[in-house]
């Protein structure tokens, strides 16, 4: 780790990390006249456009405004955050909507205003950098740079006083003491390199799997045995934590995993951290027991989450765990998707400037809306000191199931069933009159792609031909409206434009989408996209002279190093979903070359999955499939789509499923058409006797 010269000390331990959001702001007409317009006006962010008249300077990312700082010698303020988030708004509404505060930062800095979501190839690296200063990362992240980008400074909310003396600090120093800045910049420049510069591994051995259960050993030593969750606040849902797990206890029954895994499901559902109105889930909880949400609904959590819960209701089938779909996708449907198809990116927290305000209820307002429905209603949802917030407004959660219920009300589960969506609809509506919380209507490839393979696992869990629709028309979509003519695609979309080059991420999770999307229909189509994704990748992402891919494309590189995603977060990161995209697609095509480089991105962080399981879940799972026997059901003839469903119904983790009716160009398809339609269930290309009895078939699937 990069040492922090002392010169440094005095202003780091000033703050603190910052993550939830507030109201986003509408794009105001071009014309309107404002005291102060600056460069971002140019943008389709909402998140830089709820900037784009502060009295600071800002200028979004790119050569321009780098340029400008070398020319005028200038350090740069590099701030970073996103449409929903709290702390971004507070800060700026403290600071950069400061007439004083303005001035101090366009008279001693360029100032470059950078929307996360947009680039999360900018925020990697200077999270990076404040990471290797020891700090606590969180947004809004605020770095502080040489002209050239190379970060000197970095933390995350100030109050205004704190952040003029800090910048005042910063400038003097540069200004004085120029070489000591640069010493102390090209040494931490040094080590965020350093961070993304990993050794290529091309060690023929394979993956030891007690490393696994090494990890998940040590994982269930900082669990919250009451709660779910982790044994510390705050939590977040962290999907692919859960559909490890889940995939892990399939094969290496474990009483506690299990428990865990349960529990988690229930108390997430259950708790203030999912919508017990409207559906759909929020970013994270702020305590021990998921009651209070920082109540920011994203894209990507719900996209995950839907694939959760739809993988649990296949090995467990808990009613809880279907309702809880049902009911996410009439919330993204409702509320983030565009009549086209695809989603917008997130909701906000905040409405009319408090948060929260759009979710919460007071007693007096749920007995006059529900009238002989309270009491019910009361029981239901907590009105009591499990649900009371603050300012007497409570927070809709569960604790009762719909048994426990039933037995107090001596009624039947149906008859609770009923009683509830009649809260719920009485309540939805009267929230539909509420001023609603701001719309982040960006739409991002990566996150859409989560959505995606969320919907289509939704399918394959309940059949429901409408999310396998959904599904399709987002994907087509993308396809129509989000890739270019060389075959890259863009990462961004909003008003009828594609904008920013995409990032690996972009290309990673649509290619896994268009993978579950082919094994649902056996349409060839999007088999050649996903090996156009792969030929793109290798030739513009691939790391040539280490291990993994970058997260930007060669020739889209402004930064100060290259990046490189590593741990899995709350979504997969990039190089652990490119190596579940190489095993997937080798095991469809036989190309074993793809499934070697599959496993030495696995290789490669071997050593750090027992440091931490739950940063490494991803590459955990990709371990299941080289450790296990891997199926590939084949199903060939006129009723192969009918008969597919049939193995989808169940949880299945380490198998993928390929068919067509006549004819196809896959290897392990040829020679396998019969008059009949027939089923070849394999392993390593070996396959059993074909039958055409589905419930043999499912028999030798473990």
């Amino acid at each position: 780790m990069v040492k922090l010269s002392a010169v440094f000390v005095f202003i780091f331990g000033l703050f603190a990390c910052a993550e939830s959001q507030s109201s986003v702001g509408n794009q105001k007409d071009k014309m309107e006249n404002h005291k102060h317009t600056n460069e971002l006006i140019h943008e389709t962010s909402p998140y830089l456009l709820q900037h784009a008249h502060n009295p600071v300077n800002w200028l979004p990312w790119g050569k321009k405004a780098l340029e400008l700082a070398k020319k005028e010698d200038k350090p740069i303020i590099i701030s970073v955050g996103y449409a929903a988030c709290h702390w971004c708004h507070v800060m700026e509404h403290e600071c950069f909507e400061d007439e004083e505060v303005a001035k101090l930062m366009n008279e001693k800095f360029v100032c470059i205003k950078v929307d996360r979501e947009e680039r999360p190839d900018v925020d990697k690296v200077y999270m990076d950098a404040v990471h290797l200063m020891g700090q606590r990362g969180g947004w809004p992240l605020n770095c502080v740079a040489l002209p050239e980008g190379k970060p000197y400074f970095g933390g995350t909310y100030f109050p205004k006083k704190e952040w003029m003396r800090v910048l005042n600090e910063l400038s003097k120093i540069y200004q004085n003491d120029r070489a000591k800045v640069e010493e102390y910049a090209d040494k931490l420049n040094k080590g965020i390199h350093a961070s993304n510069n990993l050794a290529h591994v091309s060690d023929s051995t394979d993956f030891n799997i007690n490393t696994l259960h090494e990890s998940v050993s040590k994982w269930m030593t900082s669990i919250d045995g009451e709660e779910g969750g982790p044994n510390h606040a705050p939590k977040f849902p962290l999907p692919n934590n859960y559909q490890f797990l889940l995939h892990y206890n399939h094969y290496f029954e474990n009483d506690t995993v299990e428990q865990h895994l349960r529990l988690s499901l229930e108390k997430m559902a259950f708790g203030g951290l999912y919508d017990q109105v409207g559906g759909g889930f929020t970013r994270y909880s702020t305590d021990l027991y998921w009651k209070v949400p920082h109540f920011e609904k994203m894209l990507y959590d719900n996209g995950q989450l839907l694939s959760l819960y739809s993988e649990a209701y296949k090995k467990y089938k808990d009613p809880l765990y279907k309702e809880i779909v049902e009911q996410t996708t009439r919330f993204l449907e409702r509320e983030l998707m565009h009549p086209k198809g695809y989603f917008f990116s997130s909701l906000d927290a905040d409405s009319e400037g408090e948060e929260g305000k759009f979710y919460v209820w007071k007693k007096e307002e749920l007995k006059e809306l529900l009238g002989d429905e309270y009491d019910f209603a009361k029981d239901l949802y907590n009105i009591n000191s499990n649900g009371l917030w603050e300012h007497g407004n409570y927070i809709p959660l569960r604790i009762l199931t719909d048994a426990q219920l039933a037995a107090k009300y001596n009624i039947n589960v149906q008859q609770v069933l009923d009683k509830r969506e009649k809260v719920q609809s009485i309540l939805l509506k009267a929230r539909e009159e509420r001023v609603r919380p701001g719309l982040d209507d960006k739409t991002l490839l990566s996150w859409n792609a989560l959505t995606i393979s969320g919907y289509i696992d939704a399918y394959e869990a309940f059949g429901e031909k409408e999310y396998l629709e959904r599904a399709t028309q987002c994907a087509d979509f993308i396809l129509n409206n989000m890739k270019s003519e060389d075959g890259s695609y863009f990462h961004s979309y909003k008003n009828g434009s594609a904008t920013i080059e995409g990032f690996l991420e972009d290309y990673a999770f649509f290619g896994s989408a268009l993978i579950k999307l082919y094994e649902n229909t056996f349409d060839e189509k999007y088999l050649s996209e996903v090996e156009a994704i792969l030929g793109y990748t290798e030739k513009n992402f691939k790391n040539k002279n280490g291990w993994g891919y970058f997260l930007n494309a060669e020739k889209n590189n402004e930064l100060i190093t290259r990046p490189i995603e590593t741990q899995d977060n709350v979504i997969p990161s990039s190089n652990s979903e490119m190596g579940h995209l190489l095993f997937k697609y080798g095991e469809l095509t036989g190309n074993e070359d793809l499934k070697q480089e599959a496993k030495e991105i696995l290789l490669g962080m071997e050593k750090q999955i027992p440091t931490y399981g739950s940063g490494y879940s991803n590459y955990m799972q990709l371990a299941l499939y080289f450790s296990e026997d891997f199926y590939e059901i084949a199903i060939t003839g006129k009723e192969c789509i009918d008969h597919v469903k049939s193995f989808h119904l169940e949880y299945q983790p380490n198998s993928i499923k390929l068919g067509a009716k006549k004819s196809s160009k896959l290897e392990l398809l040829n020679g396998k058409f019969m008059d009949n339609t027939t089923i070849f269930v394999c392993v390593n290309r070996a396959c059993n006797l074909p039958t055409e009895d589905i419930k043999v078939a499912l028999e030798l699937v473990r």
